[in-house]
């Protein structure tokens, strides 16, 4: 089965890139809200459409509206060039 591509825009592999570094959290609901240093992503639109891409997902489950860690799915790691077996190394 061949992997669908995204395009993604510069925000979008910027959050991408936070969230690998570990500093992003992710609501639990359906429509999730994505913070960034402990600061709310202002761009709702990108949070939301990552979410739906399944790029970003939470770590953990939680109650709704709790905020848990988010992480990179494998197809966001492909969409950055990373390795999936490997920590992120996405400083640059």
């Amino acid at each position: 089965m061949a992997e669908r591509t995204v395009d993604l825009n510069h925000r979008e592999r910027a959050t991408l890139r936070a969230v690998g570094l570990g500093r992003a959290e992710i609501t639990c609901s359906c429509e999730p809200d994505l913070f960034i240093d402990g600061l709310a992503c202002c761009d709702q639109f990108t949070a939301h459409r990552l979410a739906r891409l399944a790029m970003v997902v939470p770590l953990r489950a939680g109650r709704p509206g709790e905020r848990v860690p988010a992480v990179l799915t494998a197809s966001a790691r492909a969409a950055l060039g990373l390795r999936a077996d490997r920590a992120p190394d996405i400083a640059a």
